[in-house]
Formats: structure tokens, C-alpha cells, sequence
């Protein structure tokens, strides 16, 4: 192929990405398959590809092309700064490039367990040495951290993971929870979801499918996360 062929395959590649990008939700699922059929051309564009897209921002078209190219295309990442490409912020020193590397990698139940900690360690010393969340202890988490997590999960689940999401889900189904759960896959059949082997832990699970919160201790430490003012903040999903 020459320069020339390569330009013409690169400007139909950046194009076609550029659609995906403009388009609304439903067709950007529907175009999955084929942006991931462009992984090869996607690569040869090289890291100026992501010059479209802002690292402040939460925009999952550009978490979508990261997951494929880690996938089909590791090499892309010997520039170690595409591993966590989108920027994080903490009120409290948490580093997130490892819960962002994990959701990169598709490694969903290890996100999820590491978000967990997260949690723990947002709301102190005594729940983390409990070992897990009193539902009085969220009202004091740093919203700033709690967005971080939420906007990592909708970056890296096309949009469809996330506190804020399954607030969205809890509100449209007139914010009642025996509603929300086997519309989340939390329940079946009336029955409790078995942890951690019965989860769908791949981008296939239904919307709002992670990240979970250990619902032994009642709805109301999940209630709390969801009112959230940081959490009602993001997409507008106050309840």
C-alpha cells in the first residue's frame, strides 16, 4: 500500500470514528462492531486519534477505542500514559490508575472488588476495618472520588455501568428497587443473583449490572450512594 492509500484509508477511519462520536447512544451501540473490524486502521492513526477527544471529559467512544485497542492491539500502549488516558481527581490521595487499567482490560470483577475498597476507604478508618460501608457513612464520602468512580465505570461500559446509571434505572422505574433489580440482573425469578460466580462480569451484563453494593445490609447503603448529591450531580439523575 502506498502513502497515498494509507492517507485515504486513514481520513475514511478518522470519518467513520467521527460519526460514532456524533452519534446518539443507540447508534453508537449498533456501530460497536464495526469500529472494533477497524482496530488495524484505528492503530495506524496513532495517539493523535485521541487529540478529538477530552481527558477531562467522560465521553465512552473514547474509553470504547482504548478497550479495543488493548484488546486487539497492546503495542498501542507501550505509551503508558493510554492506560489511564483519562484524568482522575481524589479529595482524599486515592491513585485510580489501577481500578482504570482494570476497566481497560475488560477485568470487571476485579474493578468491582477494588471499588468496593474504594468505598471503605472513603468512608474511614472504622469501615475499613469492618470491612465494609454503614449506609450513615456515605453522606461524608468525597463527591469529588465518588464521580471519579462513576465517570471511570461509564467511560469503560459504553455508558452503561455506574452509580449514576443505576440511579437513572431506579428513577425510570419509579425509584422503587424490587423494580430495579431484575431489570439490573441482581435478581431472577425472585431469587438473589449468586455472588460472585451467577454476575455477568462482561460489557453482555444488562445496564447498571456493576458496579455492585452488598445488599446483606438492606437498600439503604445503595439508596444513600444513589442520593448522593456528587452522584445526583452527574446526568441530572436526582431522586
Amino acid at each position: 500500500m502506498n502513502n497515498k492509500e494509507q492517507d485515504n484509508y486513514n481520513n475514511v477511519t478518522l470519518d467513520l470514528i467521527k460519526q460514532f462520536v456524533d452519534s446518539n447512544q443507540r447508534k453508537r451501540i449498533n456501530s460497536l462492531t464495526q469500529i472494533e473490524s477497524e482496530v488495524e486502521n484505528i492503530f495506524n492513526l496513532g495517539p493523535s486519534l485521541f487529540d478529538i477527544f477530552d481527558s477531562e471529559g467522560d465521553d465512552w467512544a473514547a474509553g470504547w477505542i482504548l478497550q479495543v485497542l488493548k484488546k486487539f492491539k497492546p503495542e498501542f500502549f507501550k505509551n503508558s500514559k493510554f492506560n489511564n488516558w483519562f484524568n482522575t481527581y481524589s479529595d482524599i490521595d486515592i491513585n485510580y490508575e489501577e481500578l482504570q487499567l482494570m476497566l481497560i482490560e475488560q477485568k470487571f470483577e476485579e474493578a468491582d472488588r477494588l471499588t468496593s475498597s474504594y468505598l471503605r476507604k472513603l468512608a474511614g478508618k472504622l469501615a475499613e476495618k469492618r470491612g465494609y460501608v454503614f449506609y450513615s457513612e456515605v453522606k461524608n464520602m468525597s463527591g469529588k472520588d465518588l464521580q471519579t468512580i462513576d465517570r471511570l465505570w461509564t467511560i469503560y461500559s459504553t455508558g452503561r455501568f455506574g452509580f449514576s446509571i443505576q440511579a437513572k434505572i431506579l428513577k425510570s422505574v419509579g425509584k422503587k428497587y424490587e423494580l430495579m433489580w431484575p431489570k439490573i440482573g441482581w435478581k431472577q425469578d425472585g431469587l438473589w443473583t449468586r455472588y460472585p460466580g451467577s454476575f455477568c462480569w462482561s460489557l453482555d451484563a444488562p445496564d447498571g449490572h456493576m458496579p455492585l453494593i452488598n445488599q446483606l445490609r438492606g437498600v439503604r447503603l445503595m439508596d444513600s450512594i444513589l442520593r448522593h448529591p456528587a452522584i445526583a450531580e452527574r446526568h441530572n439523575n436526582i431522586l
